[in-house]
């Protein structure tokens, strides 16, 4: 009943997909059978963990493209171990053609600066024909795709975070274009992204910002959550105790924002007590020009994100 997925280019971004979206559907098995799932999977209401026998909108056979042998190998031992159906994935290498042949739906995961080459392979347009092609290409914009395959292709974008990998992810989609089978596409991508995160549809025109933000985001974070440990250490906590005491503390303060919709700063004010210990710290953070230096890291890789995957000039 499902469809076939073929994940081109499948690196970071393509092995963090489809290592969540495999958990997914396990987690789905194991819950029927009465099995307990992680604690920290069963309290995230952006996840959404699929229920019932697969259809069509359910992927049933995975296909992962790279270019190389060695990274065949590599990919065949983390899929291996995820479990029976992470091991049912099947990784080719130097396979792009015959691979998007016997898909429904392609993942193009590749590097920016090689989508076209990819692309242009000869046959690859009738392929693709009446396919539905779904980009994580940072900076490739939709219309540049849609150049590169028949009008018949259905060209979305996505942009997933690697958070994805442990089912956590915030991942970004295009709006559909028309189409007599647009309710199933859009069954089909709520299906692939809510599985292992957060899922939520926008213009492409706000696509760099989400770049920055969800994608550039984890690796903004882990420098904070790094600072704060450090300053742990710095009055005396060992190193394993603080960085658990700053993630932890980070993630629950995100938690609040998501599930209780309150807002950082009404957190924040919330244990900011008159003369106390919070609002030292946060005049030091102040005088630090913390919040105009997150901003502006945004800002830039916002910036940087629009010239991904363009003509150098």
């Amino acid at each position: 009943m499902g469809y076939t997925l073929c994940v081109l280019g499948c690196g970071t971004m393509g092995i963090a997909v489809l290592s969540g979206v495999v958990q997914s559907l396990d987690n789905t098995s194991r819950l029927a059978a009465g099995a307990e799932v992680a604690k920290w999977e069963s309290h995230t209401p952006g996840t959404v963990t699929p229920t019932g026998p697969p259809d069509e909108t359910s992927p049933s056979r995975y296909i992962a493209c790279v270019s190389r042998q060695e990274s065949a190998g590599k990919l065949r031992k983390i899929f291996g171990a995820l479990g029976a159906l992470g091991s049912s994935i099947e990784v080719v290498a130097g396979q792009n053609l015959p691979s998007v042949e016997q898909a429904d739906v392609v993942l193009l995961c590749c590097k920016p600066q090689v989508a076209h080459t990819i692309l242009s392979e000869q046959g690859m347009k009738e392929a693709l024909d009446g396919k539905l092609l779904i980009s994580i290409l940072a900076g490739v914009t939709i219309n540049q795709l849609s150049g590169w395959v028949l009008p018949s292709t259905k060209v979305i974008r996505a942009m997933p975070n690697t958070p994805c990998r442990i089912r956590e992810g915030m991942t970004v989609v295009s709006t559909l274009p028309p189409s007599q089978d647009v309710d199933k596409d859009h069954a089909i991508i709520l299906k692939i992204f809510s599985s292992i995160g957060r899922c939520r549809f926008l213009d492409e025109k706000h696509f760099d910002a989400c770049t920055a933000l969800s994608g550039s985001g984890p690796a903004f974070a882990c420098i904070f959550m790094e600072a704060m440990a450090d300053g742990g250490v710095m009055m005396g906590l060992p190193r394993p105790e603080a960085l658990e005491l700053a993630a932890q503390t980070l993630q629950g303060a995100a938690r609040m924002v998501l599930q209780g919709g309150t807002h950082p700063a009404q957190l924040k004010d919330a244990v900011t007590t008159p003369g106390g210990c919070t609002i030292a710290g946060l005049l030091a953070m102040e005088d630090g020009r913390v919040r105009s230096t997150i901003a502006r890291a945004i800002q830039i890789a916002t910036e940087h994100a629009s010239q991904l995957g363009q003509p150098k000039k």
